[in-house]
């Protein structure tokens, strides 16, 4: 563990400090996040806020994964791809976001067939490699090997991860404090397998990611922008098909579940009462999840906070069903 922990911190080091003199000069070339008028309104004091900063873990880990790819640690191709596609896709929404004032940015049916794309390729690339891990379940000691149904199942994972991790995406200091945890599990868990190159890839985006959450912490100067957390969905759903933890993805992952969901439901029976009423109903107030909390009068730091608490109690406990040891 010495070397993946070294490299997290080796990155956190470098990146923070580099975080200080990112925000001036993304708000010098006009790069501030545009607020949805949809959203909270308390939101609104953010617009302006220097966004796309999920390059700052985005391009170090790019960088050590082909470092290590170059030393012959050829399974971090896939997690390193699956970072630059879904990263790709989410710089251009980011882009096309900073010309309009509603934040509204690429739309999804646009967006979407761009997702599965990368979502069908790199499944069936891992598939192809003879990378593609039987899945390990719960409380069960053997192991599902899914056979070309991998390609199907792993594009929806994919896809979803990306999506969840960017709806989570809302409050200061959200998206990033979960995923630094459930990174940890990742790492920890390609490090119990014997997959060293995994662990150090892993670690790398970890160390990154801290170094973005010194400045997204609220009041956050730095948001991640879709290229940060479409990124981060990718990298850990590309782990789950690498190492088999996809189960211990969705349970150390359940926020992004969760909040993933609360959208789905919305919208779902939103439609189905317009239909059957003439008019839309909702079941929560505001979704993604996090915005139902705050219009119940919960603080951001403190929706913020409960969602970690809740990533790392569910962290903890994928590690005990995984029985992780060095």
């Amino acid at each position: 563990m010495r070397a993946p922990l070294g490299l997290a911190v080796a990155v956190f080091a470098v990146m923070a400090p580099l975080g200080a003199l990112v925000i001036p000069w993304l708000l010098a070339r006009g790069i501030g996040k545009s607020i949805r008028m949809d959203g909270p309104e308390a939101h609104r004091i953010k617009a302006g806020t220097a966004t796309m900063g999920g390059l700052l873990f985005v391009v170090p880990t790019v960088l050590i994964g082909f470092i290590l790819v170059a030393m012959g640690y050829r399974q971090v191709w896939w997690p390193l791809l699956a970072t630059m596609a879904f990263g790709a896709l989410g710089a251009f929404d980011d882009w096309q976001g900073l010309g309009d004032r509603q934040g509204v940015g690429w739309l999804a049916r646009s967006k979407m067939p761009w997702q599965w794309a990368n979502g069908f390729a790199l499944a069936a690339g891992i598939y192809w490699a003879g990378e593609a891990a039987p899945w390990h379940l719960p409380l069960w000691e053997g192991s599902l090997d899914l056979g070309w149904w991998f390609i199907p199942i792993g594009a929806v994972l994919l896809v979803g991860f990306a999506n969840a991790v960017n709806l989570t995406d809302g409050l200061d200091g959200l998206a990033g404090g979960t995923s630094a945890i459930v990174l940890g599990v990742f790492g920890a868990l390609a490090i119990g397998q014997g997959t060293s190159g995994l662990g150090l890839w892993t670690f790398g985006l970890l160390g990154g990611v801290l170094a973005f959450l010194w400045h997204n912490v609220h009041p956050a100067r730095l948001f991640m922008g879709d290229v940060g957390s479409e990124a981060l969905g990718g990298a850990l759903a590309a782990l789950a098909l690498l190492t088999g933890h996809v189960a211990l993805l969705i349970l150390a992952g359940i926020i992004y579940v969760v909040e993933a969901l609360s959208v789905m439901i919305q919208v779902g029976y939103f439609k189905y009462t317009r239909i059957r009423h003439g008019e839309g109903r909702r079941v929560f107030r505001m979704t993604p999840l996090h915005h139902h909390f705050e219009l119940l009068g919960w603080g951001e730091v403190q929706v913020t906070q409960r969602f970690w608490l809740i990533t790392g109690a569910a962290a903890l406990l994928s590690l005990a069903v995984a029985g992780v040891t060095w």
